[in-house]
């Protein structure tokens, strides 16, 4: 036995502790449980009375969990958001082999997604199932396998995979910029676009073009996707990958004021935590990875 029967309360109990916690009445709890008020208060005491303390005390109209119940009800709300999960991924795949990966939403959408037809015909018993997120984060509170990265190896306790480098180039519409312009400086004449996770992109975009610029200021956006309708609607200058602006030069929505696409500092990778054992499907995702790269 994983451990004793009695240091397991009924999930009934703390789905009801979870939401009289982020609601702050049992009435408000009961109605989103499609419960009555007196079961979710009978739920509360029998949790209380299974572990041997207060857990719920009265502010007023309010209920409010003891200190010690809120960081209870912190570890609680992870393990009801797994399990939920885990439903999920069992419900997608009942033969086994489901892989959870973070994506960054551009490269995951424009670069990973049309790929992912090859692997899922190379290992049809894997699902992998993609999610977004902008910024590294711990793998002990997240039910991710993997995720992909982009900047250098500053992530913590994981392992590397180089997926690729990055060009980019500076796009904007055509009736911000109707000729070429003459010089990489004449950009600073122009508003510039600007991404939250890319901090000092410009700075190093003017520097390789033997520009010295101080702080580059304009709109900041937080992807890359809100960022290049931005440049379409002739808000500014978007530096995107060359990837990304593809489509959109092709379709003379947006051109290339200056310059031509150029390298820059970082790659995407695909970083997993160290510590953990690599799992089946892991390991064919990686495998992959690597072959087509």
């Amino acid at each position: 036995m994983l451990t004793p029967r009695r240091f397991l309360p009924s999930i009934s109990s703390l789905l009801a502790l979870e939401a009289v916690d982020r609601l702050g009445s049992a009435s408000a709890a009961a109605e989103e449980l499609s419960l009555t008020h007196s079961a979710v208060s009978r739920q509360l005491k029998v949790l209380e009375g299974q572990l041997g303390t207060v857990l719920v005390q009265r502010r007023g109209t309010r209920l409010q969990l003891t200190p010690a119940a809120e960081d209870y009800c912190r570890k609680v709300r992870k393990y009801l958001r797994d399990l939920a999960h885990a439903s999920l991924e069992l419900k997608a795949n009942p033969t086994g082999g489901g892989l959870n990966v973070a994506i960054l939403p551009a490269f995951g959408m424009h670069w990973l997604a049309p790929r992912l037809q090859d692997f899922a015909r190379a290992h049809p018993e894997v699902t992998v199932n993609l999610s977004t997120r902008l910024a590294p984060f711990d793998f002990g509170q997240e039910s991710f396998d993997a995720a992909i990265h982009f900047g250098g190896r500053d992530w913590q306790d994981v392992e590397y995979l180089p997926i690729r480098e990055e060009r980019v180039v500076p796009v904007c519409s055509p009736r911000l910029a109707p000729e070429p312009l003459g010089s990489a400086a004449e950009l600073l004449e122009l508003p510039l676009l600007q991404l939250e996770t890319r901090p000092g992109a410009w700075e190093q975009w003017f520097a390789a073009h033997g520009v010295e610029v101080g702080s580059v200021t304009g709109m900041l956006v937080d992807q890359f996707a809100t960022m290049t309708q931005a440049a379409v609607h002739e808000m500014g200058v978007a530096l995107l990958p060359d990837y990304l602006a593809e489509v959109e030069l092709e379709r003379q929505t947006l051109v290339v004021p200056y310059g031509e696409a150029s390298l820059v500092e970082g790659q995407y990778y695909l970083v997993w935590p160290s510590e953990a054992a690599v799992r089946p499907p892991l390991e064919k995702f990686t495998g992959w990875l690597r072959s087509i790269l």
